[in-house]
């Protein structure tokens, strides 16, 4: 019997570099997924909903495959902090989140093409950043040019520059995509991981 094939169900650079830790044998598919908030959604279940919408968009017509959904929200205070699209948004992100800290929801879901099942998992992490001034926040800016990324920075470059500590269980998660959690996933779904 044929190993399913594994598709990742995102057009992030980011996120297929971290699947590539794990295995270069896999596609990469947009999912073209509406990544609007729902009225009063939590953050975490933004996230879990979202990958979910993801996993199943991208496994349209797919009958042999393990689709791989990723989302990610940030939430300063409960307040969420999207992509910010520009570097005059991305200062406005840091200035808010000096001193602070941010918590990041990074939900995964693995969905099989072979017998519809779904196998999910929402990871948390917390970054806490040091007291920044517009200086530096802008100078790390115009260096990182981080406009697509939640949150205003890269922590897997010299966003890590701009934080006191990071706590979580899965250091892959805040790039945008939990590996401890999905080679877990792919083994229970049958995947020898390692």
């Amino acid at each position: 019997m044929n190993a399913p094939r594994l598709i990742l169900g995102s057009t992030s650079r980011y996120r297929a570099e971290l699947l590539g830790r794990l295995t270069s044998d896999f596609e990469q598919y947009s999912p073209g997924t509406d990544e609007a908030a729902l009225p009063d959604e939590a953050p975490a279940t933004r996230a879990l909903r979202l990958a979910i919408a993801k996993a199943r968009a991208a496994s349209a017509g797919l009958t042999d495959a393990l689709v791989i959904g990723s989302d990610q929200v940030a939430e300063l205070h409960g307040r969420v902090l999207d992509k910010p699209g520009s570097a005059e948004r991305a200062q406005e992100q840091l200035l808010a989140s000096s001193g602070q800290s941010v918590r990041f929801h990074t939900a995964l879901c693995l969905f099989d093409t072979r017998d519809g099942s779904q196998r999910t998992h929402v990871d948390l992490t917390e970054v806490h950043f040091r007291t920044l001034d517009q200086e530096e926040i802008s100078r790390y800016i115009k260096r990182e040019q981080p406009l697509d990324c939640a949150g205003s920075f890269k922590c897997e470059g010299l966003g890590i520059a701009l934080f006191e500590r990071i706590d979580n269980t899965d250091p892959t998660a805040l790039i945008g995509l939990p590996l401890i959690a999905l080679a877990r996933l792919l083994r229970e779904a049958g995947l020898p991981f390692p």
